[in-house]
């Protein structure tokens, strides 16, 4: 399948696509339903922070979203870490996914990161498989304590 890829952010993070962050909406709470009720100004909050939107579309629907940033530590260097990758759930298994992640994993080639990244809930079996089938690896437990 043929899809339209539109980047939402520019390099910088500021929103170039407006109107396909307001659409990008529905397919990303899939994957997040507990997304702030004023989901553009979250979004533009993680573009701050240095996240950055890539869509696949069909025609004028979203089919799916990846939200990714570059970012340097001492463990990795310079990485690409992909915060999320959904694909609309009545869209699944036709490429939209892949088409995502190779179109992430570009980005991140150019700009001369060396590895790309992601965690993923224990829960997502299908999904696991699908980061399997792409060259992905489990490298390290993730883990983390709630604060009250």
């Amino acid at each position: 399948m043929s899809y339209q890829l539109i980047p939402v952010t520019a390099a910088d993070g500021s929103v170039v696509q407006q109107e396909w962050l307001q659409k990008a909406e529905s397919v990303h709470r899939q994957l997040r339903p507990h997304l702030a009720d004023n989901y553009s100004a979250q979004m533009r909050r993680v573009f701050e922070g240095g996240g950055r939107m890539l869509l696949a579309t069909e025609s004028e629907d979203v089919v799916g979203v990846a939200v990714y940033r570059l970012h340097e530590n001492t463990f990795d260097g310079l990485h690409c870490y992909i915060d999320d990758l959904v694909t609309d759930e009545k869209k699944r298994s036709y490429g939209t996914g892949k088409a995502l992640l190779d179109s992430v994993e570009l980005i991140a080639r150019n700009a001369g990161c060396q590895r790309i990244k992601l965690d993923s809930g224990t829960q997502r079996g299908r999904a696991h498989k699908f980061y399997f089938r792409e060259g992905m690896q489990i490298a390290s437990f993730h883990f983390f304590k709630d604060l009250d």
